[in-house]
């Protein structure tokens, strides 16, 4: 089957796309000076907008394509929504783990796939239209933005003065220097949802949160899918045995794994497309309908001309910032993954908050002060709060870990779905929690206790004594709580028994 893409002149209305961006919207006149221009509409700047506006400020909010960004367009809604239908296709084919017999013959229908992915995209985008920004006073402008100035900014033939600014403008996918790939032709996350079929051999490139959940959910809508990741192991950053897990389940799902292997020039022959790969010196090739790139991001800063603005920026890690979010303009602040080392939805929306409180309030608040988790929504999903072990040594800080298999989990057992861990590190010596990984199906709801607790000061201990359910799968935590309970009541009865001893006394 020939995949194809979405022609970008179809209507737009047929991807809910209307109320991002609409056609026949007119920049009003712009304002003679504004509290806050904002650059980006992604969820850091759409947070701020509607902050901003609802105290009282002036806002001009500066988007160059839609509304919602990356995150409702092109990344978070999109991706998360076709995982939801790929695992349905997955628990279909494994019904006999349920006490079921498979519906005979499963059919994957790609297209009614995509279809959903739109119309929840359109559902999502009517909740930050641009009708809902005018309607509480925010000036909204399409256009490329630049600075002209410290204290000005241009947009088409329009320039919007301001007392404070605030650049969101997110970050793109990041296409490796492959001899070959561009006259190829590739998907990454920004045009992969546009396909209407689905593609038979999909290689996927690159080993990243984003390359593993689409190179899963491909798989189980029915593609061939080969992932090649030049790191020796999955999700460089997390803990090495959740890596692994995902590794094995992905090859239980059929897909093939190219771990340490170097992706080293793209071809064309005929209607194919061959990577060529070599993995300890041994050279190889891989055919496929469709390439997708999950190489990371790097942000959005060319065409800003920050330069005029006295705004200081690297390519690759983005917009200098401090703790509390200032550049090196003292009036110009900038959030989300223009300028984080983490680039997630939730946190863009958080430090959001932080840049109206500083910029507007005159508040004081430090984006270390955060607590904040991520998740890889692969299945199973790993989820990650706090700091790693390797971290906290590199702090010298002592750690005890306290880890609880899924297997051991009723509710994990009832549901079939055992793969995975909770594993909470605690500073040896006492219950406050440094951090904590779960690597479960439901993972990125499991993570909240943890961090709640974290930025509560909650000890493992006391976060122990919350009565769940019986059975959920987050009794894992109150698990873990129990071996500290248990850790501690051993050192507790050694300690006495060695009281005893050095008294004489029988124990």
């Amino acid at each position: 089957m020939v995949s194809k893409a979405v022609s970008s002149d179809e209507d737009m209305t047929h991807f809910g796309l209307e109320s991002p961006h609409p056609e026949a919207w007119e920049n009003p006149p712009p304002a003679d000076s504004y509290d806050v221009v904002i650059i980006g509409a992604g969820p850091a700047g759409l947070m701020a907008a509607y902050e901003a506006a609802k105290i009282g400020a002036q806002v001009a909010l500066v988007e160059r394509n839609l509304l919602g960004g990356n995150c409702l367009n092109t990344g978070c809604v999109p991706s998360k929504t076709i995982i939801r239908t790929a695992r349905l296709y997955a628990d279909m084919r494994n019904a006999e783990d349920f006490g079921a017999a498979a519906p005979g013959p499963i059919a994957v229908d790609f297209a009614a796939a995509m279809e959903r992915v739109r119309r929840v995209r359109a559902r999502i985008a009517r909740k930050n239209s641009v009708q809902s920004l005018s309607d509480l006073g925010v000036d909204v402008f399409f256009g490329e933005a630049s600075f002209a100035a410290s204290d000005s900014v241009v947009v088409g033939s329009e320039a919007l003065r301001f007392k404070k600014a605030l650049i969101a403008t997110g970050a793109r996918p990041t296409i490796p220097p492959l001899g070959g790939l561009v006259a190829a032709g590739y998907l990454t996350h920004e045009t992969v949802f546009d396909l209407t079929e689905r593609p038979d051999r999909l290689l996927v490139i690159g080993g990243g949160p984003t390359g593993c959940e689409l190179a899963q959910a491909f798989c189980r809508l029915g593609s061939q899918v080969t992932i090649v990741q030049d790191e020796p192991m999955f999700l460089g950053k997390e803990e090495r045995d959740a890596a692994q897990i995902l590794s094995d389940v992905l090859a239980r799902d059929g897909i093939d794994i190219r771990l340490g292997t170097e992706t080293v020039g793209v071809r064309i022959d005929g209607t194919d497309r061959l990577a060529d790969l070599i993995q300890e010196g041994t050279h190889s090739t891989v055919v496929a309908d469709q390439i997708l790139i999950g190489a990371g991001q790097a942000p959005n800063v060319d065409k800003l001309n920050l330069e005029a603005a006295r705004v200081e920026y690297d390519a690759k890690d983005g917009i200098r910032v401090d703790d509390f979010l200032q550049t090196t303009n003292p009036d110009i602040y900038a959030a989300g993954d223009v300028c984080a080392k983490r680039k997630f939805a939730h946190f863009e929306a958080a430090s959001s908050h932080i840049v109206v409180q500083n910029a507007l309030r005159s508040d004081r608040k430090r984006v270390s002060n955060l607590t904040v988790p991520w998740c890889t929504y692969t299945d199973p999903e790993i989820a990650h709060v706090g700091l790693y072990v390797r971290e906290a040594r590199e702090k010298n800080i002592p750690v005890k870990t306290f880890t609880v298999p899924m297997h051991d989990v009723h509710r994990a057992i009832c549901d079939a779905e055992e793969d995975g861990f909770v594993k909470i590190h605690v500073r040896e010596g006492s219950d406050r929690i440094l951090g904590a990984t779960v690597v479960a199906r439901h993972a990125g709801e499991m993570i909240n206790d943890i961090s709640l607790a974290i930025q509560a000061g909650i000890g493992l201990k006391n976060l122990g004594h919350v009565i769940r359910p019986y059975p959920t799968q987050a009794t894992a935590i109150q698990m873990a709580a129990a071996a500290y309970r248990n850790t501690r009541a051993s050192t507790a009865a050694s300690a006495g028994d060695a009281l005893f001893r050095s008294a004489g006394l029988p124990r």
